[in-house]
């Protein structure tokens, strides 16, 4: 029970005037706690006594406009940022300012009738009620410039305080740090830090919330682009615990393949193996020089089952993300690398499809199983590329002729019904980063591709098929791939840019893959075939996941699905899930509450495949940049990929790198931008730079941070010419090869009355 003031009986206690405060949903001030205990006079001194004590004892804070409120409570106005959307569809934001320790309270974004509502990291000015449980709700005075997000960068000490060099290329401004907000961050380490409010003119203040590592350590780098993009990479205690309680399956009803020599072919840095493959030739009389071949795929729906904690983790990542030094896995280790993995001489749960083919490759029927598989060999691509070619190791001598050339055999029918088919066939090489035994960056190459390489994939092909074409038959849900057409004003831009390669491509046709390999027919070399092929890819729609069938465009198909790894992909889990259910193979199959949801998280994967593309991208980057900047001054050979008015896009020959070179360093000349021939002309001396353009190029400045590159024009093209010296008059051959002679200055003529007569009068006289 509450004790009165024995002075002043009349006058509220410290208890209750805290009380009062800490019950308020807005910061009150003096006034206003004097006007609700009617306390008058010289009774206000007694009050200021007490709120005195509040504060020095921390119960209270004093904030704007000398209002009070308790201690860790947000101002009455306040500028939040809304942090995520609840399955109700209510946004829940957080103060942008925050200075405790401890997490903020929730706000919740009262949204007014017709007004738009608020998206994630939309930044909102608003006025804070706070309620009992300790929660706010935020009346939205107006929306102020969606906010950036947290920003990853480079911490640089100067002086007392120290600033940061953000990693996205598109945040222009360094952010200023003090001291006191650093978190003891050192010169060259990778920090997170949150933006403060302040002025919009000026250089942005920031507080460090995380230090990420090292710049020049090589780990950094793939920290850079998880942290930048928001990639889980710590699985839950949950997830953790079920993964740890997996154990290996028995064969029970499952169908017994390991009697079979089924085999993986995986790159040399493969960190999981989810498929296995085995072919031999089809001993059905009636299929003369028929095969039949089975693709054998990890049955992760046996371990990862709907509403699990492992389940709920693998949709929210919805993929695998591989950098050059470490893969973020969908799955835990356990799973991921070692009981979801078809090693070699283990047995492993699958899900496996038998296909037979005719002598041209046409599937003629198949059968999809659920098995136990004990995979003979584990092989790269190169190794079974050489034991193709004759050219066996220890592991590939025994399987040289029985289980690698039916291998082959079967491809070689298949690549049959391929070439009638016509899928788009693009020469997109990707970059590899090389590591020496020290950890650091030895080399980076293009990627070598083989046949070997085309026979897995055409594999993977025909089983993605089947599981699409099983679920369509049997009208079961299904979350197919889907690729639409490209968009007509994509064509028309891409018209424009291949006939300045002279490449024809006829304005308004109706387009089909066929279109697209008649184009890239046409590219004289390789290097510019690699060139053409990323301008086809630029102009092609992007590819998602979508239970609806809307067919894929560039492999030319009409069902198809991502069957083939589960351990990476939730879209391929949820196929075998569907499988199951629709063939009854057991346990793990698909609820019909996860039918329902298949168009929200067909969205959702879509989104997470895209965030790891970028992320991916944008580590080997770095990645090529902390490999060239010890090459900094030498000279490169590179392939112009885009002309714009501020310079030019490189691509260099040896490393894939891109690289730019501003227009500033193209020489002493003005050069106009031609937007629809992709060509920098210069006024003054004709010299011409267009796409496709091969140069000599000086690397002059790497930036590890954000993964740029500027490089200079050399005053020689490769074979010792000038570079792009062409003007397009050259190109047709109006001038041998040799600059445009200069024309004579005509005068303009008099166009004023005076001008007229006086030409007049010199007519007159001849």
């Amino acid at each position: 029970m509450t004790q009165k003031n024995p002075r002043n009986a009349h006058l509220p206690t410290k208890e209750q005037v805290r009380t009062f405060i800490d019950e308020s949903e807005t910061p009150v001030d003096k006034r206003e706690i004097a006007r609700a205990f009617n306390i008058k006079g010289a009774d206000r001194i007694y009050l200021k006594k007490i709120l005195k004590e509040l504060i020095e004892d921390g119960h209270l804070e004093r904030g704007r406009k000398r209002e009070l409120a308790p201690a860790g409570a947000l101002p009455s106005v306040a500028v939040i940022e809304v942090d995520r959307i609840d399955k109700g569809g209510e946004a829940i934001a957080r103060p942008v300012s925050w200075q405790e320790d401890t997490k903020p309270p929730l706000i919740y974004v009262l949204q007014p009738g017709r007004t738009q509502a608020p998206g994630v990291r939309d930044r909102l000015l608003a006025r804070l009620s706070r309620q009992k449980d300790g929660t706010y709700e935020a009346h939205v005075i107006r929306r102020l410039e969606a906010s950036a997000g947290p920003v990853l960068g480079v911490y640089t000490k100067t002086g007392k305080d120290g600033r940061v060099q953000p990693t996205n290329r598109k945040l222009k401004k360094e952010v200023i740090v003090r001291e006191e907000n650093s978190m003891g961050a050192q010169s060259g380490e990778v920090v997170l830090c949150d933006i403060l409010p302040g002025k919009a003119y000026s250089l942005p203040e920031g507080r460090v919330t995380q230090r990420v590592g090292p710049m020049d350590d090589a780990a950094s780098l793939s920290l850079i682009a998880i942290h930048a993009h928001g990639i889980p990479d710590k699985f839950d205690e949950a997830s953790i615990k079920e993964a740890l309680a997996a154990k290996p399956v028995s064969l029970g009803k499952r169908t017994d393949l390991r009697g079979l020599p089924l085999l993986t072919i995986d790159p040399a840095d493969a960190r999981d193996r989810d498929d296995a493959i085995w072919a031999a030739p089809d001993d059905d009389p009636k299929n003369k020089g028929g095969w039949q071949a089975i693709v054998a795929i990890a049955d992760v729906a046996h371990y990862v089952t709907h509403g699990s904690a492992l389940d709920r983790t693998a949709k929210e990542r919805g993929n695998s993300v591989y950098f050059p030094d470490r893969v973020v896995p969908m799955l835990p280790h356990e799973l991921s690398s070692d009981l979801c993995s078809l090693h070699e001489n283990v047995d492993r749960p699958v899900m496996a499809v038998h296909m037979w083919f005719d002598s041209e490759g046409n599937k003629l029927r198949h059968k999809f199983m659920r098995g136990l598989i004990r995979s003979v060999a584990s092989l790269t691509y190169r190794q079974a590329q050489d034991a193709h070619e004759g050219v066996t190791d220890e592991k590939t001598e025994m399987l040289a002729k029985e289980v690698i050339e039916p291998l082959f055999g079967a491809y070689a029918s298949l690549k049959k019904a391929r070439s009638k088919r016509k899928p788009l066939d693009l020469d997109l090489p990707e970059r590899r980063i090389e590591f020496g035994e020290d950890g650091f960056i030895k080399a980076v190459h293009k990627r070598e591709r083989f046949a070997a390489h085309m026979l897995v994939e055409e594999f993977m092909i025909q089983a993605n098929v089947s599981a699409a074409e099983t679920l369509v038959k049997m009208k079961r849900p299904c979350m197919f791939r889907v690729h639409e057409p490209p968009a007509t004003d994509k064509m028309i831009g891409l018209h424009e840019t291949l006939a300045e390669m002279n490449i024809s491509f006829a304005k308004g046709q109706v387009v089909t893959t066929e279109t697209f390999n008649r184009i890239l027919a046409q590219a004289d070399n390789e290097i510019d075939r690699e060139l053409v092929s990323s301008l086809v890819l630029r102009s092609q729609s992007q590819a998602v996941y979508s239970p609806d069938n809307l067919h894929h465009f560039g492999l030319h198909l009409q069902n198809y699905a991502h069957f083939t790894s589960p351990i990476r992909r939730y879209a391929d889990l949820l196929i075998h899930r569907s499988l199951i259910a629709a063939l009854k193979l057991g346990d793990g199959g698909l609820k019909d509450e996860e039918a329902l949801e298949f168009s929200e998280i067909g969205t959702q994967i879509s989104a997470t495949e895209r965030r790891a593309m970028v992320a991916e991208r944008e580590t080997t980057d770095r990645f090529t940049a902390v490999f060239l900047a010890n090459k900094v001054g030498e000279i490169f050979t590179a392939k112009v990929s885009g002309v714009t008015r501020a310079g030019l896009f490189l691509s260099l020959d040896d490393s894939g790198a891109d690289a730019l070179a501003p227009i500033s360093t193209l020489g002493n000349d003005f050069f106009n931008f031609d937007q629809e021939k992709h060509m920098l002309v210069g006024k003054r001396t004709g010299r011409v730079f267009r796409l496709a353009d091969r140069l000599a190029v000086r690397l002059r400045e790497v930036d590890i941070v954000t993964g740029s590159m500027i490089v200079e024009i050399e005053d020689g093209r490769e074979g010792g010419t000038p570079p792009s010296r062409r003007t397009p008059a050259d190109r047709k051959g109006k001038t041998g090869g040799k600059p445009p002679a200069r024309n004579p200055v005509k005068k303009k003529k008099r166009t004023t009355p005076k001008g007229k007569k006086r030409a007049q009068r010199r007519q007159q006289q001849e």
